[in-house]
Order: structure tokens, then C-alpha cells, then sequence
């Protein structure tokens, strides 16, 4: 049996979907049971459990094979990462008591880094993981296209708007399916310690290739328009964000190329899902 966190998601879902189809038994970890009755539907056992609930958690940790971790995403996080190092320490101390077989933690592109961000979270939260008595695979993929969701209606109206610039540097960026995939690929897996995987698709995106798959997929004009660096704070600010610092800093580290691969490009596996495949999917799903 497996425990997938994050199985409502697109990336936990296709774990939990791989899973299935391999013939093995599948307990999701959810917030509100509601949300994940098509699951239950298909066979899997649900447990309800907060990620900072470490008695929820090693209820829902005990007797797997493999734990699947994915921790939701804090966009606006306290200037001292409280939220992550909470999460960190309710993690370790349910998958102490537990003890699963193995572990892969969802983590990032750049988590090694020593440079505070937004993905320091991940580099907190690998740093407690790292020591735990069973396997543990730190897995760190790349920018998600499923991003550009975010787009779709801007696209439609003839524009892009990017953050990531300059319009022509190579970002890179995976899937979600391509994630999930290897994921339920990695829980088949046997190692010892803990070891680093690092995922990206089959080639790198600059935004002025994003922009060019819109405009192909739309059939219509789509210009790049950059986000002027100087316009985020204020403008993160008015959208509500508190403390805005760590997201500068992380589009500043893709933008000046060191949030990168812990062992770059060339040690990075490569998915097969490119852009079009993703953005013709946004398209529909947001018409």
C-alpha cells in the first residue's frame, strides 16, 4: 500500500493514477473528504489529515510501502519561513513514527541553493527530512508549465505577461503529468539514504516560445509583454501579498540562472510531455 499527499492535485493525482493501474493499493491524504469522493469511488482509502497534524499524519504513514509527500504551496510566507519549518517538523516527526518503507518528497528546482527565496521552503524542509532512518528521495522538478494557467485569459486578449526575462532565456520547466509519472515510478524503486532527482521536459521554454505556442494554438497574434523588475513590489503589494520578498527573489534567481539543476542539465532526467500538449489542455480547460 501507498500514502499519496496532494492526491486532489494534478500531481498527486497522477501518482495515485499510476499507482492504480500497477494493481496496488492507494490511501490518499486529504483536507476535506468531500473533495475526494471520485477517489474513494476508484478503490482508494482516504485519510483526513492536516500537514501540520503529526498524530493525522503517522496514522496515515503507517504500513505503507512508500510515502508520497507534497506539501501545499504558501505563495506569501512569513519573513522567517515559520509555515515551512512547522511543516518540516510535523512531517519528520509522523514519518519517525511511522517509519515507511521509503519516502519521495516533491521538493524543487534549486533547493540546494544557500540564496533565500520562495523554494527555500523546500531547502528547510529537505534539511529535516535528510536524516530520517528510512530511504528518502528528494525530487526536485522544474517549473511547472501548468503555470501559464494562470495566462490563458491574457493569451486570449493578445498578450503574455512575463516575469521571466529575458524573453529569450531558456527556463526550465516539466509537466505535471511527467512529475507524477516518475513519482509512482520512484516509489517502485529501492535505494538506501537519500538521493537527489531532478526532472525537466524534453527542452527548455523562453517566454517568447511560450507566447508563439499561444498564438499557434489560438491562431492569433500573442505579444510578449515583460513585467517591468522595478513594478513588483508595488504591484505584488496591491495584489495583497505581504511580504513579497521571497517571490522577487526566486524570479530573480530563474532570471539570473541560479536557481538552476543541483548537477545542471545534463543531470537532469528529461520528461516527454512538451508545451503544446500542456497549453492545449489549459486552453480547453479555461475557454
Amino acid at each position: 500500500m501507498f500514502t499519496v499527499l496532494g492526491i486532489t492535485g494534478n500531481v498527486g493525482g497522477e501518482v495515485a493514477r499510476q499507482l492504480l493501474a500497477a494493481g496496488h493499493n492507494v490511501r490518499g491524504v486529504v483536507r476535506d473528504l468531500a473533495k475526494a469522493k471520485s477517489w474513494s469511488s476508484r478503490g482508494v482509502e482516504l485519510a483526513l489529515a492536516d500537514i501540520n497534524d503529526s498524530a493525522a499524519l503517522t496514522s496515515a504513514f503507517q504500513g505503507a510501502e512508500g510515502v508520497f509527500l507534497l506539501v501545499p504551496p504558501v505563495f506569501d510566507p512569513s519573513p522567517e519561513f515559520l509555515e515551512a519549518h512547522r511543516t518540516a517538523q510535523s512531517l519528520l516527526a509522523a514519518l519517525q513514527a511511522a517509519r515507511p518503507q521509503k519516502v519521495v518528497y516533491l521538493s524543487t528546482i534549486g533547493a540546494q541553493s544557500n540564496r533565500t527565496n520562495l523554494l527555500s521552503q523546500h531547502t528547510i524542509i529537505e534539511k529535516a527530512l535528510r536524516d530520517l532512518p528510512c530511504p528518502i528521495a528528494f525530487f526536485r522538478p522544474g517549473w511547472f508549465m501548468e503555470n501559464f494557467a494562470w495566462d490563458v485569459p491574457s493569451a486570449r486578449s493578445g498578450v503574455l505577461p512575463t516575469f521571466l526575462q529575458p524573453i529569450e532565456k531558456p527556463v526550465p520547466m516539466v509537466a505535471a503529468a511527467d512529475v507524477g509519472k516518475l513519482a509512482a515510478e520512484l516509489l517502485h524503486e529501492s535505494w538506501t539514504g537519500h538521493r537527489i532527482v531532478e526532472l525537466e521536459g524534453p527542452s527548455r521554454i523562453t517566454p517568447k516560445l511560450a507566447a508563439a505556442t499561444f498564438a499557434h494554438l489560438l491562431g492569433q497574434p500573442v505579444q510578449v509583454q515583460v513585467v517591468p523588475r522595478d513594478s513588483w513590489q508595488s504591484l505584488f503589494v496591491s495584489q495583497g501579498m505581504k511580504n513579497p520578498s521571497p517571490r522577487i527573489q526566486m524570479l530573480d534567481g530563474f532570471n539570473e540562472g541560479w536557481i538552476e539543476f543541483e548537477h545542471g542539465a545534463a543531470g537532469a532526467r528529461k520528461g516527454a510531455t512538451d508545451l503544446d500538449t500542456v497549453l492545449a489542455k489549459l486552453l480547453d480547460a479555461h475557454p
